[in-house]
């Protein structure tokens, strides 16, 4: 029997990223749901962006924030090839190198800003340029930091986050796979989604959300899950990882079987 049979998982992840995920777990026996509770939309303007950011060769160094920055505005660095480019996370660094790109500084150790924020490169940054790519809102970590070590800071938004709208069959049928016993874990790879998924949580939904166990990347997503009042159990990956993610689901079950 394979190790996740008889295991449901609703993966939240934004539509168009959610299926790999789904595979890789589905290969380990799991039945998946896709529920994505956050949508990625690109910012109109881009072009009129990358007129305003002016040459990129003034840059000293260009920061992606994640895979969705490089979807959205890998288009920025117009083919250069030469250009110094810095990623968060592995992902992110993939993304750059599929479109072509070389990455120069990315961390080893983690997948986040803080991860970012440790390399050597980015120790001693006064008086150096940085454009940071990036979505519209989010955590302002990385801007501010680089900024407090004395960088010139400059942010280009390319893509926007928004809650999305289910109807009501949509939220009716996600209500029925929790009755019916189908769903176990949930995935919450950012405090953004797990709120979104209280907001649009129905009195039913929401009471469900506390008897699973919830999947997360990290110390700091799971901090924010309980700040916005979660009970359920925690199984906490190494990282947002789809491979990282689908470890601690086999680790949290072969625990339970005694494994």
């Amino acid at each position: 029997m394979l190790p996740l049979q008889g295991i449901g998982v609703l993966v939240t992840r934004p539509q168009q990223q959610a299926m790999p995920l789904c595979r890789l777990l589905e290969t380990r026996g799991a039945s998946t749901f896709r529920f994505p509770a956050v949508d990625i939309r690109p910012l109109a303007g881009r072009r009129a962006l990358a007129a305003r950011l002016g040459a990129l060769e003034d840059f000293d160094l260009i920061v992606y924030s994640s895979s969705n920055a490089v979807r959205f505005g890998a288009v920025l660095l117009d083919q250069k090839r030469e250009l110094t480019l810095a990623a968060i996370g592995p992902a992110t660094a993939r993304a750059l190198n599929q479109a072509g790109y070389r990455v120069d500084v990315q961390s080893t150790e983690g997948f986040d800003s803080e991860s970012l924020l440790r390399q050597p490169q980015l120790g001693h940054v006064a008086g150096k340029r940085i454009l940071l790519v990036k979505g519209g809102g989010g955590r302002e970590l990385l801007q501010q930091e680089l900024a407090r070590r004395g960088a010139d800071v400059t942010v280009a938004e390319v893509y926007r986050r928004a809650r999305p709208n289910p109807s009501a069959a949509e939220l009716a049928a996600l209500e029925g796979h929790f009755a019916a016993g189908a769903i176990q874990v949930i995935t919450a790879t950012s405090v953004e989604i797990a709120a979104n998924l209280i907001a649009l949580a129905t009195p039913a939904l929401r009471e469900d959300f506390d008897r699973v166990h919830w999947l997360v990347p990290g110390a700091r997503v799971a901090e924010g899950l309980r700040e916005h009042g979660l009970k359920g159990a925690l199984l906490q990956a190494d990282s947002a990882e789809d491979q990282d993610l689908v470890a601690a689901v086999l680790r949290w079950r072969a625990g339970e079987s005694g494994a």
